[in-house]
């Protein structure tokens, strides 16, 4: 009785770990398209909630658990420093992290 009582305490505790673990944070450059959805996933409003749910869709994810700016320094070796791409327009230079689950 005691190790059926263990078994089950064991599938509890994994079991947040299981659905924690098929998750994927993507970063993307925020371009201006014109629409304001580039600053509603940087700044993580309502308004981009379905911007950020297509984009993990689109990348086999059910749904977009969290989504905003996210500072270039904070993503180590993701993001190439300087080059020929030269930007000069609105939001150039930030990127927007989107978490996406299964």
């Amino acid at each position: 009785m005691r190790s059926i009582s263990a078994l089950i305490a064991c599938a509890f505790l994994l079991a947040p770990a299981a659905a924690l673990a098929d998750s994927r944070v993507f970063i993307v450059a925020n371009q201006a398209d014109g629409y304001g959805i580039d600053q509603c996933l940087a700044r993580g409003e309502r308004c981009g909630a379905s911007a950020a749910r297509a984009y993990c869709q689109s990348r086999d994810f059910a749904q977009a658990t969290k989504y905003g700016r996210v500072d270039p320094d904070e993503i180590t070796g993701a993001v190439p420093q300087g080059g020929s791409n030269k930007c000069g327009g609105h939001g150039c230079g930030e990127y927007v992290a989107i978490t996406c689950q299964r």
